[in-house]
C-alpha cells in the first residue's frame, strides 16, 4: 500500500473540522468511511465531505476490510470501549486526547492494543507542529539556561450548556479537555514525570465538572509547573519556559493557525529574539506519522503509553481539587 485507508467513527467536530481535511491533505492518507449511530447523518458528512462511504453504526465500519486504520474522536467516556473493539478487530487506531476516563482505563487500552501488536496512539496534534519540535530543540540546548519553571494556560467561554464537555457522565471538564495539554507540554519539555500534584478547582454546581481548575506540578529536576484551564474564562492558550538565563514564550501554543507562519518569543541578556517558523497543518503531520508507523512498520513517534502517563496526571490533580473542597 502507498495510502493508509482511515475510517472515522463518529462525526464530532474534531474530526469534520480539523482532522478529516487532514488526512485527505496528507501524502500518504485517505478518508475512506465515516460512522455515526445515525446513518442519516453519517451519509450527510460523507457527502459535504467527499468521503466514500457511510455507515450506520460503528461495528459496521471497524470490522470492514477496506479499512485500515481509525480515527476515534467519541466522547472521552467512550474512547475506551471503542478503540479496545478497534484492537479485537485488527485495526490500528489513533484516538482523540485526552485517552480516556482514567489512567486505569487507559492502561486497559494500550494493553489490548499491545497483546495484539497492533499500532495505537493518542491524538495530541500539537506535538508534531514544528514549532514545538523546535522549543524543544532550544531547551534541550540551553537556550534559557537551567529550566526553573513552566506555565501554561488554555481556556474559553463554552458556547452552549449542552456541550459535552460539560458532562460528568461523558468524562469532561477543563482539566480533561484542555488542561491535559498544559500538562502534556510539562511533561513533554522536562521529559520527566511529576511527582508533586496539587490542585483546586471550581466544579459546576450543575454540571459537576471542574469548569475552572488551577494546578501545580513539581518534578524530579526540581522544575515547578503551573497550569491553569477553564471552560468558562476568556480565550488563552500560551506556554512560558523560564530558566537561569532567559525565557521562552509560545502564544497560540496548541492551536495555532496552519496557514500562517508560528513565532517563538525569546528573552536573554536584556533582549527579545523572535524565531519564526514556517505554516504547518499540525493534524496532516500527526496523520502521516502514524500512517508511515502502519505502512513501515515502525512505532509511532509518541507511543501510547505515554497517553497513560498523562492521565495519571489528570487523575492526580482532579483527586487533589476534590480533596481541597
Amino acid at each position: 500500500m502507498s495510502k493508509i485507508r482511515w475510517g472515522i467513527i463518529s462525526t464530532a467536530n474534531i474530526g469534520i473540522k480539523r482532522v478529516i481535511p487532514a488526512i485527505q491533505q496528507s501524502s500518504n492518507g485517505e478518508v475512506a468511511a465515516i460512522a455515526s449511530r445515525d446513518l442519516g447523518r453519517a451519509q450527510a458528512v460523507a457527502d459535504e465531505l467527499g468521503i466514500p462511504k457511510a455507515y450506520g453504526s460503528y461495528e459496521e465500519l471497524i470490522a470492514a476490510d477496506d479499512i485500515d486504520a481509525i480515527y476515534n474522536p467519541l466522547p472521552n467516556s467512550k474512547h475506551a470501549k471503542w478503540s479496545i473493539a478497534c484492537a479485537e478487530a485488527g485495526k490500528p487506531t489513533l484516538c482523540e486526547k485526552p485517552l480516556a476516563s482514567t489512567a486505569a482505563e487507559a492502561q486497559t487500552m494500550v494493553n489490548a492494543f499491545a497483546e495484539r501488536n497492533i499500532k495505537f496512539a493518542e491524538a495530541f496534534m500539537y506535538r508534531f507542529h514544528p514549532r514545538t519540535q523546535k522549543v524543544k530543540e532550544l531547551i534541550d540546548d540551553g537556550v534559557v539556561g537551567d529550566v526553573h519553571m513552566i506555565a501554561s494556560a488554555f481556556s474559553f467561554n463554552i458556547a452552549s450548556e449542552d456541550n459535552i464537555r460539560l458532562s460528568a457522565e461523558l468524562a469532561g471538564g477543563a482539566l480533561m479537555d484542555v488542561g491535559c495539554y498544559c500538562i502534556n507540554i510539562m511533561r513533554h519539555i522536562t521529559g520527566e514525570e511529576p511527582d508533586t500534584c496539587k490542585a483546586i478547582a471550581r466544579f459546576g454546581s450543575e454540571t459537576g465538572v471542574d469548569e475552572r481548575i488551577v494546578g501545580v506540578l513539581g518534578f524530579p529536576s526540581g522544575i515547578t509547573g503551573h497550569l491553569d484551564a477553564s471552560l468558562r474564562t476568556y480565550g488563552r492558550n500560551w506556554y512560558e519556559i523560564s530558566g537561569t538565563a532567559g525565557r521562552l514564550l509560545v502564544e497560540t501554543s496548541f492551536v495555532p493557525a496552519a496557514d500562517q507562519p508560528t513565532v517563538i518569543q525569546l528573552w536573554r541578556d536584556g533582549k527579545q529574539d523572535i524565531v519564526t517558523l514556517p505554516a504547518a497543518n499540525q493534524y496532516t503531520v500527526m496523520a502521516e506519522d502514524f500512517a508511515d508507523a502502519i505502512l513501515s512498520d515502525r512505532a509511532p513517534r509518541y507511543p501510547g503509553q505515554d497517553g497513560v502517563a498523562n492521565m495519571l496526571v489528570i487523575d492526580a490533580l482532579l483527586k487533589s481539587a476534590r480533596e481541597s473542597l
